[in-house]
């Protein structure tokens, strides 16, 4: 980055509202998780997207792990996750790392997340699965959360083999099933590469229709230009197949490379559209500005 991008980024990010600015945790929390996971060479997604959160999420025992390496084989204007086509080769020992790191850190919930993996066969569903195992067989008090990609693209294109990756991690019965819908409708191009509306709608009715017994959830980052009537668009649509909680964050642009921000909400509108989600028939709501998809996942209201 040249001296005047980064004084062009410092600049956006110093006419941030208030609101978007906390402290990230006690220095000995955030150090000991640290050090604990790359002592694995294993990944957080905490610690790559920089939650502002994962402070207080350690300190309630809960974090949320990247698995399948750092790199993603999409491109998506708002990720700062590292992007590229050729991710390095699955590490067969990850689940055994992260369920170690688990075990050290005393975590309660636990979420497991990955970048997409539109290399491997399966997209790295039967991964997920592994890790789940390895985890219970660690730590069997604890309550495993997973946040997939939508399983589409590589070998089986299609809805039936989107449906069997699916299948093999809801057969693994987790505590919830969370798959981001990110945006409305009409923004999901230009935010979205490589991903669909639809097809992600598709992820959560699926899991509903394999096993009912699950929660399902979802998450919206607001900033890129959306309505408040198409929020309530995508709130309805997430209902219509029947997803049960929902995370509404604030978008906040990573580096000049990514999208800009088009508007800060603000706490009240934030708390507006919670009350509109609850209304609606969402179970578990999380409304804020500075909310992510992991934000107290383990708490239930």
């Amino acid at each position: 980055m040249s001296s005047s991008q980064h004084t062009e980024l410092k600049s956006e990010i110093m006419a941030m509202p208030m609101w978007l600015r906390r402290p990230i945790g006690k220095a000995s929390e955030l150090s000991t998780v640290q050090r604990i996971i790359k002592q694995r060479q294993i990944h957080t997604i905490c610690e790559e997207g920089r939650c502002p959160n994962r402070g207080e999420c350690y300190s309630q025992k809960t974090a949320s792990f990247l698995l399948m390496g750092s790199t993603c084989t999409r491109a998506c204007a708002f990720c700062q996750v590292d992007k590229g086509h050729a991710p390095m080769p699955l590490d067969l020992e990850e689940p055994q790392k992260v369920a170690e790191a688990v075990q050290l850190l005393g975590l309660l919930y636990v979420v497991l997340t990955s970048v997409a993996r539109d290399d491997l066969p399966d997209q790295g569903a039967g991964h997920f699965v592994n890790t789940m195992e390895s985890i219970r067989h660690l730590n069997p008090k604890t309550q495993i959360e997973v946040l997939t990609p939508d399983f589409w693209g590589g070998v089986g294109v299609g809805e039936q083999g989107q449906r069997d990756r699916i299948y093999k991690v809801v057969q693994a019965k987790p505590a919830c099933y969370n798959h981001n819908i990110e945006t409305v409708r009409r923004l999901q191009g230009p935010v979205r590469r490589g991903a669909k509306y639809d097809r992600s709608l598709f992820v959560l009715q699926v899991v509903k229709e394999i096993d009912p017994s699950i929660p399902t959830k979802s998450g919206l980052m607001l900033g890129h230009g959306e309505t408040v009537e198409e929020i309530i668009e995508t709130m309805a649509d997430l209902r219509k197949v029947e997803c049960d909680r929902i995370t509404i964050g604030q978008y906040m642009r990573p580096s000049l490379e990514h999208l800009p921000v088009q508007k800060y909400w603000t706490p009240e509108e934030f708390e507006e559209l919670g009350k509109i989600a609850k209304e609606m028939g969402f179970s578990h709501v999380r409304s804020g500005p500075l909310v992510r998809s992991s934000y107290h996942a383990g708490v239930e209201k």
